[in-house]
């Protein structure tokens, strides 16, 4: 267990985990916001959301959830500190094959980008709704629910907002293109098949998560 933390492959194996975790999540995530824009009610989306935020079994995935985005930063940070280290020149290193593609070479630039954006989402979200308590409640069927739908429309039809999420999104985008790949080759998945094909999921993978969020915010500053 000391070698699994210590080691530099442990290190890139736990990485590579909370990164999967972290990649499982975002498409529940996506499913539940595109529910603001595919139906015209909020009430789907505020049921889905209260679900998220009121279930036992979510609570408890929601810990693993922030420990697993920790993880994935203090090692990604460890690793790139020791390769810039020995290397003597910045450089994001997460495997041998792909260090020098051009998604990896800025890896360590999108992941800052994408913290500062998910401390400023959760502060604008999370713990706006969860402690602060700014937020409107919405009935459904005479059962109050916080109106985290209205919360969600009335951020994106500030311009200045929609820019901003959409730019973070394009990194998140950029992050997940080589991490996806990565994730799977540090656990040991390197074929003359499967590799390629991993890659060419993990494409589609970046595109659909990144085009789906950014969609959101679009329809809504637009067409609500």
């Amino acid at each position: 267990m000391k070698y699994l933390f210590n080691s530099s492959i442990g290190r890139k194996l736990i990485m590579s985990l909370a990164g999967l975790f972290l990649i499982t999540f975002l498409v529940v995530h996506l499913g539940i916001n595109l529910l603001l824009i595919i139906f015209e009610s909020r009430d789907y989306f505020n049921i889905a959301s209260h679900f998220m935020s009121s279930n036992t079994v979510i609570k408890v995935f929601e810990i693993i959830l922030f420990g697993g985005f920790i993880l994935h930063m203090v090692y990604g940070v460890i690793l790139y500190i020791i390769n810039f280290i020995a290397r003597g020149q910045i450089r994001y290193k997460v495997t041998n094959n792909s260090q020098t593609s051009f998604f990896s070479k800025y890896m360590i630039h999108t992941a800052i980008v994408i913290t500062i954006f998910l401390v400023l989402h959760l502060f604008d979200f999370y713990i706006n709704s969860k402690f602060l308590g700014d937020i409107s409640t919405y009935y459904i069927n005479n059962e109050p629910f916080h109106d985290l739908g209205l919360l969600v429309i009335k951020r994106f039809q500030i311009g200045w907002a929609v820019v901003i999420y959409i730019a973070a999104l394009l990194g998140i985008g950029f992050h997940l293109q080589h991490g996806f790949q990565s994730a799977f080759q540090t656990l040991g998945i390197n074929h003359k098949f499967y590799s390629p094909l991993l890659k060419k999921i993990g494409i589609i993978y970046s595109i659909f998560i990144s085009a789906g969020f950014i969609l959101i915010p679009l329809y809504i500053y637009f067409l609500k």
